[in-house]
């Protein structure tokens, strides 16, 4: 009796832990891949499917039009690393101490990633997710800022903030290319190249029967504008009447956009499309210095105005977004962090800015939110001085400055889109309630260190 009680009991363990297993394998088929592309620099206007008539980009166009495109979609700033401190944290980049740019020299770097903020790779390791980075980092150069500690699997890419050449892939002389935590020393390919392999090779030897979240992050089309030299002749031949510096960043942008259509290849190829949620966006607005294009909006990178934090973004999610859609929601990069955890089925600890904007994704009703908006950017330099600007937006109600000499001004972005007349004085109360509110936010962010405990910036190599 007791040795059958025995075997009963342990059949009876034994179906449950298979019963549970299959459960879990189950809840993990029906759970999306992940597939979250970054570009750098990109201009709202510098896409064929956001107004662009001078360039070519097929493939995110295609993306775009197979899903939902945004046309209110901003970037946490108008620079680089806080936009990708905020949407790997879900949270404003001056609460994770990256007010500003982290540079691989200490005296010009202005964050520094807090160790203990839970981010979003990790988040989605704890759900089962296999976690990839492919790309640019720019989050810090040394530990416990790297990759493979901050919750990927596997990180193929670059670590710092720019290229000074897209085929050498160095920066100050240094080299920053790492297979997950050794150097590598990529042959001279094109940057966005090798990135664009690497994605697809990672994509093609994918093997496991969990859910994916890849990361691809590419540095174009930031600067140095170095397009391959026959995409750069065939736009020549397309359109000689371009000035150069213009027809180099077209060029450059539609080199990025065949890279971008040899990832979503990959993905059809590997049978992933039909369960993967693909997101696309860039970090900030465009260089327009550089020749970049924010279409019908004033400024450019660096600014507060819509020019250098309004970008291009859409979504697609085969079956549960709706082709061909657009909407006009206000987001922000922060809020993907959750809008991607909801998607997973995965719950984060912290307590996050970032909402999710999944349920508009999805066609379902979300009501509109009048949250207070904020955008810091802390630079060095003649004209930032070391000190921080700031920009805080509720509703329609923009309260801005473009550097920190600038004083504060308000505009109306439904009647003034162009952000021309200064309603600071005739509207004294709106004025007053988007102070109020940066004053609150900037003293919740104030403790927030943005070097490490050594005075350092991202934990850097000191050249």
């Amino acid at each position: 009796m007791g040795t059958r009680y025995h075997s009963y009991v342990c059949l009876l363990l034994l179906s449950i832990i298979v019963n549970q297993l299959a459960a879990r394998a189950s809840a993990d088929d029906a759970r999306p891949n992940l597939l979250l592309i970054l570009v750098d620099d990109l201009g709202y206007g510098d896409l064929g499917s956001y107004g662009a008539e001078d360039l070519d980009s097929p493939h995110i166009d295609k993306l775009v039009k197979q899903g939902m495109k945004w046309t209110q979609f901003y970037a946490n700033c108008p620079v680089c690393s806080p936009t990708r401190a905020a949407l790997l944290s879900g949270q404003y980049p001056d609460a994770v101490g990256v007010p500003g740019v982290i540079r691989t020299h200490a005296q010009h770097s202005f964050g520094y990633l807090c160790p203990d903020v839970e981010l979003l790779p990790a988040v989605l390791a704890r759900a089962r997710y296999r976690t990839a980075m492919i790309g640019k980092w720019h989050l810090g150069l040394g530990s416990p800022n790297l990759p493979n500690q901050r919750g990927f699997h596997f990180f193929h890419g670059f670590l710092g903030d720019m290229m000074n050449d897209y085929y050498n892939h160095l920066r100050h002389g240094f080299n920053y290319m790492r297979l997950n935590g050794d150097e590598i020393h990529p042959p001279e390919v094109h940057a966005t190249d090798l990135f664009t392999q690497w994605a697809c090779d990672w994509l093609k030897a994918y093997d496991s029967d969990s859910p994916f979240f890849m990361y691809v992050a590419y540095n174009a089309p930031h600067s140095p504008i170095q397009p391959p030299q026959e995409h750069l002749d065939r736009y020549h031949a397309r359109h000689p009447d371009v000035g150069d510096q213009r027809a180099g960043l077209a060029a450059f942008v539609e080199h990025l956009d065949a890279g971008v259509g040899a990832v979503l290849a990959a993905l059809d190829e590997t049978g992933h499309t039909d369960n993967t949620l693909v997101i696309f966006t860039s970090d900030n607005g465009g260089a327009g210095y550089f020749g970049a294009d924010n279409g019908p909006l004033a400024g450019q990178k660096q600014d507060m105005l819509e020019g250098g934090i309004r970008i291009p973004m859409c979504a697609r999610w085969p079956g549960k977004i709706a082709a061909g859609t657009a909407n006009d929601r206000v987001a922000l990069t922060m809020d993907l962090f959750p809008t991607l955890c909801h998607a997973a089925g995965a719950e984060w600890s912290e307590d996050i800015d970032g909402r999710s904007i999944l349920p508009t994704l999805l066609g379902e009703s979300q009501p509109p939110e009048e949250r207070f908006l904020f955008w810091v950017r802390l630079e060095g330099g003649k004209r930032y001085q070391g000190k921080r600007y700031y920009c805080v937006r509720q509703g329609p109600w923009k309260l801005l400055q473009n550097d920190a000499s600038e004083p504060l001004r308000l505009v109306h972005l439904e009647n003034d889109p162009q952000e021309v007349t200064d309603l600071i004085d005739s509207n004294r109360p709106v004025t007053e309630r988007l102070r109020r509110a940066l004053e609150e936010h900037k003293a919740a962010c104030a403790s927030v260190p943005f070097r490490d405990e050594h005075g350092r910036g991202p934990n850097e190599v000191v050249e």
